[in-house]
């Protein structure tokens, strides 16, 4: 079979959506000399290491056709289509749509085809069949976020929310069990959005009830980022009851000031936040938390960069994303008193450290246990329930889900032999 090189940047719906675009295109006419850059909007620096991903993949395929879509392309396509490496920009909607890779030869064919986001009012038309070559499967089941926080130009990106049909979803669900997925991962833009826009709304954790009704040879079930703000009654009872949905939550904190959690358009507060993570830890205790946090937005001082860097212990945060800020221009944050750059560094380097004592700490009080781990490909590489990395000590024939003694921790994370 041939099929286009992919490259992605990028949250986990890229990954998802660069998936579906390598599928339609596997075995088209062209598709082995076409590279698809999957670009990311979310930060400066995201922009920047796709322009850095289309040079060198240029370089290294100089005859190859590079198409650029996702995030990046369709909020600012032209600064990509004005690179001479590049030979077509196609939006967030176009990638969705074969054709919109096809070369027909003609130099009169438009070399940007961006539409606009906002006009696109279905729900998600691109659930994923099936991943060729992961254990653990992503399953885009919403797209766009109404939300829009003062600092994120995602929404120009995605458009507004658009949630898939709870029988779309469970179709889909079916086909990556039966082609062998014991993992499935719901993923979406703004997760907790989920089923607002649909005929008859619905909410994230109905759709998880409905789900884990439906599949009962589903292994394992985790859930992508979610906003504290989002998660309802129902949905708590299930991460904290049932035990398919693994213990594993990531929330979207952004920051731990309630000044700047009001500037940024956040709908939670510092108090909730910690309240929320008290009673996961309360209802189910070995649940593990991974979190957003943004250090040096604008007007930040000293003390609202404290706040910020005590939720690391406040909210026993295991796994710290870190963002520096970089403002994007048409985002409110832009327009606000900067914090400067040296200092922003140096603010995201004390969060990433206290991050990474918290996760050290946390590995250790692991050593001795007994994991359900999901391998993932060779090396003898996986994943515990709670999503700390771990590694077999000793090579053995092994794939799916096994039960692994934890022995030790490196730089890595975890080390364990096969029980």
């Amino acid at each position: 079979m041939s099929s286009p090189d992919i490259i992605t940047l990028g949250c986990r719906l890229n990954i998802a959506e660069s998936e579906a675009i390598k599928q339609a295109l596997t075995d088209k006419d062209g598709s082995q000399d076409l590279i698809v850059v999957n670009s990311c909007a979310v930060t400066s620096r995201a922009v920047a290491q796709t322009r850095q991903a289309i040079r060198k993949a240029s370089r290294e395929r100089p005859n190859a056709r590079i198409v650029v879509t996702g995030c990046a392309a369709q909020i600012d396509p032209k600064i990509f289509a004005d690179m001479p490496e590049v030979s077509r920009v196609i939006g967030n909607v176009e990638k969705h749509q074969a054709e919109s890779f096809a070369f027909s030869g003609n130099d009169e064919e438009a070399r940007i085809q961006v539409t606009d986001i906002n006009s696109l009012k279905e729900t998600t038309p691109h659930l994923i069949a099936a991943f060729s070559e992961h254990s653990r499967a992503f399953l885009e089941i919403q797209n766009g976020c109404n939300h829009h926080c003062s600092f994120c130009i995602i929404p120009q990106g995605r458009g507004r929310n658009r949630s898939a049909s709870f029988d779309d979803i469970l179709d889909c669900a079916r086909k990556l069990i039966n082609n062998g997925h014991q993992e499935l991962v719901l993923t979406g833009v703004d997760l907790t959005s989920y089923g607002q826009d649909l005929t008859s709304p619905s909410n994230l954790g109905e759709l998880v009830a409905f789900l884990l009704k439906k599949l009962k040879n589903l292994k394992r079930l985790r859930l992508s980022s979610l906003d504290p703000d989002g998660i309802d009654p129902l949905l708590m009872a299930l991460i904290t009851e049932d035990e398919r949905i693994m213990p594993h939550i990531h929330l979207s904190l952004q920051a731990g000031d309630n000044t700047i959690l009001k500037r940024m358009r956040r709908r939670h507060s510092r108090e909730q936040a910690i309240e929320l993570v008290a009673s996961l830890k309360k209802r189910r205790p070995e649940i593990a938390i991974g979190a957003d946090i943004i250090a040096g937005f604008p007007t930040e001082d000293e003390e609202m960069a404290a706040n910020s860097l005590r939720m690391i212990e406040e909210c026993d945060i295991v796994f710290g994303h870190i963002f520096p800020y970089s403002p994007r221009q048409g985002t409110p944050a832009a327009k606000m008193p900067q914090v400067h750059t040296p200092l922003i560094k140096e603010r995201a380097q004390k969060l990433r450290e206290a991050a990474n004592r918290r996760q050290a700490e946390w590995l250790k009080t692991l050593v001795g246990s007994r994991q359900s781990v999901l391998l993932e490909g060779e090396g003898g590489r996986g994943h515990t329930p709670q999503f700390a990395p771990i590694r077999l000590s000793e090579a053995v024939e092994a794939s799916g889900i096994v039960d692994i003694m934890v022995t030790g921790t490196d730089k890595d994370g975890l080390i364990g032999k096969k029980l």
